[in-house]
């Protein structure tokens, strides 16, 4: 009989775990100051999927969605699915979506992508340096950059709907 509490103190711990995860998103904790709402984005040069040399300036003159995830993390792939929305309905509009993947290999990444059918360009953080400069700490992450390059919005957490995404894209889209 003493087990059974034990089992469903455990049980209850879990699945508060769990749910934190979904609700918050992946985190660790802080080790710097980011960047800040109304200055502009730290450029970085990054490779995509495809071996192509990407900096964020590079998109100078658009509005850009930058999110930070893995495959691991599961608030990020239930977002995925919204991204991929705004990806093909927004791109045409101007919008740049550009998702850093964090340390994985291509070749895991590729997969995902597949699995879930996603299509929306990935870059790949393949050192701590850029998710550090960024300050991101809880995956996933996303910043909302206007054509100017200053950050005009920030979630910390996943998307819970396209239509979330879409508000926040009415400051950064003209």
């Amino acid at each position: 009989m003493d087990r059974l509490p034990k089992i469903v103190l455990v049980i209850i711990l879990a699945s508060m775990l769990v749910s934190g995860l979904v609700l918050f998103g992946c985190s660790s904790p802080a080790t710097a100051p980011g960047p800040e709402m109304g200055k502009l984005a730290p450029d970085f040069q990054l490779s995509s999927l495809d071996e192509q040399s990407v900096s964020l300036s590079d998109f100078r003159g658009k509005p850009v969605l930058l999110n930070f995830w893995a495959s691991w993390c599961d608030p990020c792939r239930f977002e995925m699915p919204f991204i991929q929305t705004i990806y093909e309905e927004w791109t045409g509009k101007g919008l740049v979506v550009l998702a850093v993947n964090l340390q994985e290999s291509p070749a895991r990444v590729r997969e995902f992508m597949e699995t879930l059918g996603l299509s929306f360009p990935v870059l790949l953080a393949t050192s701590q340096d850029v998710p550090l400069e960024y300050n991101i700490r809880s995956i996933p992450t996303t910043f909302f950059i206007d054509k100017d390059g200053v950050i005009q919005d920030m979630k910390i957490g996943a998307f819970s709907s396209v239509a979330e995404i879409e508000r926040r894209l009415g400051k950064i889209m003209p």
